[in-house]
């Protein structure tokens, strides 16, 4: 648990503020993260690394010379907003273009693959290497499925090196991947950890059990075992990663290895080194020499109690990297030289929606209806913030209804102050999807904001009639899973959002009037929310989990009705035609 706080919900960014302040000779702030205090020299390649906060010294401690040139940083276990992405790029961003590297997470890809896609569109050539190290998250054979844990770091710490010796983007690209592709971890947890401001974990394990297969993000592991001797944790780690071997490694004998001891939160530094001990003997016996090995805590999740064992297997390029000088707030090998401080004005983030008044009276009254709608989605996420917490928590890291409360409430303010400058009804929504995800992160705060800025645009300044409307659906719909890549039967959000869309658009264009369509269509959507409690995950961070959500509906799916259910109370109110 967090003893020490001011308020849960800015947890996150007065933690940050606190790490820019204590570290302010190699970080600054920047919007949507944090940045190198040195300037990006012309013509090197910026690597930008990010992820959720409650993992320090990931993403954050790793920028400085000779690994990150920024972090985009997002709330507590959330995955940073496209536009937090975006922003923390084009502050170190120079004509050599940019790589992003991240934990492969739901949320994160989405995000990071949307601000790719707007970078590119600025003219800012850019790469992606999504981390897969974590064995047990997916089988052999599944690699591009797997998470990302502590083998961030050599990754990260590979990109880095590329880039300060002058590679071109393709060239970094290249051997960050050729890293990702060579690294394997594994992890084990004895205990849970607790969000900031929560009073339970997002999990147990029974006494003398250890989980294997931990997640960074509270995800229980994938089976239980009993706690063994440090000994035999360390034959059980090294033989499962030794039983893995990457392409192109076809012997362990006279093989070299980056190894990494990463303890998850509360495994003391003692007790990591007995493990090590076990785990370099281990590696000897098999041949296996361990190339500067690093034991600390590097990829956390709070106060969890656990650890993980990841190696990197070495060629020459890649051993060179690795030993290579670098200078973060939490990682330092060798010397590296001082470098010119940075400018402290930073590129600022891009205003997405210019608020106008509306052309009409009539639009502008949408304007205000499509307020009440935000409202009301806002009220009952609150009431049901905690609910959708321990849904997701039965599976998942127990993030959707903090997200959903915090991308709601911002939706709201938002929305709010479009209204009282009189815009109609596409501005205000367009406005609200673009604070929804920014502020909530994470992939459900990506797909809302997506799907809700693709109804604004449908809408547009009109005064929408019941087809539009329907319309308007469609288009969130098809944007949703554009973007998200679910399917119905996956265990989704999609899962109440396409029967949502479906009925709403065949009740309208059979003649039904708006309120009692979308009623119809609530309805629809709430059987099809019930029946994803028979359905096993095949995305997002419950897959790994899939026996663990069987019987419980997908929290995604009961966000969704409940907001759909409260929009039918405001047309209700209205008489909608």
């Amino acid at each position: 648990m967090s003893y020490l706080m001011n308020d849960a919900a800015a947890f996150a960014e007065e933690a940050a503020e606190g790490f820019v302040a204590a570290n302010a000779s190699l970080v600054r702030l920047v919007p949507g993260g944090t940045a190198r205090r040195s300037a990006t020299p012309e013509g090197e390649v910026a690597v930008v690394i990010g992820g959720g906060s409650g993992h320090y010294p990931a993403f954050a401690g790793f920028i400085g010379q000779g690994l990150a040139h920024a972090a985009a940083m997002g709330n507590i276990f959330a995955s940073p907003s496209s536009q937090q992405v975006l922003s923390a790029a084009r502050s170190v961003a120079t004509p050599a273009g940019v790589l992003l590297s991240y934990g492969n997470y739901a949320g994160d890809a989405l995000n990071f693959d949307l601000a790719q896609e707007r970078l590119r569109e600025m003219g800012i050539p850019t790469r992606t290497v999504r981390v897969t190290d974590d064995i047990f998250s997916a089988p052999k054979g599944e690699e591009h499925r797997r998470r990302g844990i502590a083998g961030d770091l050599p990754v990260f710490k590979v990109a880095g090196w590329a880039a300060g010796a002058g590679y071109n983007l393709d060239a970094v690209a290249d051997v960050a991947q050729r890293a990702n592709d060579r690294t394997r971890s594994i992890g084990v947890g004895f205990t849970g950890c607790t969000l900031p401001g929560a009073t339970e974990p997002v999990f147990t394990v029974p006494a003398g059990q250890m989980a294997v297969g931990m997640g960074i993000h509270g995800e229980p592991g994938i089976e239980m075992r009993p706690i063994p001797s440090a000994d035999d944790l360390g034959k059980f780690f090294v033989d499962s990663l030794l039983g893995e071997l990457p392409e192109g490694v076809t012997e362990t004998r006279g093989a070299k290895v980056a190894a990494i001891i990463n303890g998850l939160g509360s495994v003391k530094s003692e007790e990591l080194f007995v493990v090590w001990r076990s785990v370099a003997r281990e590696l000897e016996a098999h041949g296996v020499e361990a190339v500067e090995p690093e034991v600390g805590e590097f990829a956390t999740s709070f106060e969890m109690a656990g650890l993980s064992l990841t190696l990197m297997w070495l060629d020459e390029e890649l051993e060179q990297a690795w030993r290579a000088p670098a200078h973060t707030p939490a990682f330092r090998k060798g010397f590296v030289p001082a470098s010119e401080l940075a400018d402290a004005v930073a590129a600022g983030e891009d205003e997405l929606v210019q608020l106008a008044p509306a052309a009409t009276p009539e639009a502008a009254a949408a304007g205000e209806a499509a307020t009440a709608a935000i409202l009301a989605i806002e009220t009952v996420i609150e009431r049901e913030a905690d609910e959708l917490g321990r849904l997701d928590s039965i599976a998942g890291d127990g993030d959707h209804g903090i997200g959903m409360r915090r991308g709601s409430r911002a939706a709201a303010v938002a929305a709010n102050a479009a209204a009282a400058a009189g815009a109609d009804a596409g501005v205000v929504l367009a406005y609200a999807a673009d604070e929804w995800a920014d502020k909530a992160g994470g992939t459900s705060g990506a797909l809302w904001g997506a799907g809700l800025r693709a109804a604004a645009r449908v809408i547009g300044d009109t005064a929408p009639d019941a087809a539009t409307i329907a319309r308007a659906a469609q288009a969130a719909r098809e944007e949703v899973q554009r973007f998200g890549k679910a399917e119905v039967g996956d265990k989704t959000l999609v899962d109440a959002l396409v029967p949502f869309a479906d009925v709403l658009t065949a009740e309208v264009a059979g003649g039904a009037k708006l309120v009692a369509a979308w009623n119809t269509a609530v309805a629809a959507s709430q059987s099809a929310s019930d029946a994803t409690a028979d359905l096993l995950p095949r995305m997002g961070r419950a897959r790994p989990h899939t026996e663990k959500s069987l019987g419980t509906p997908d929290p995604g799916a009961v966000s969704f009705v409940h907001a759909m259910r409260a929009i039918a109370a405001v047309l209700d109110n209205s008489n909608s035609n």
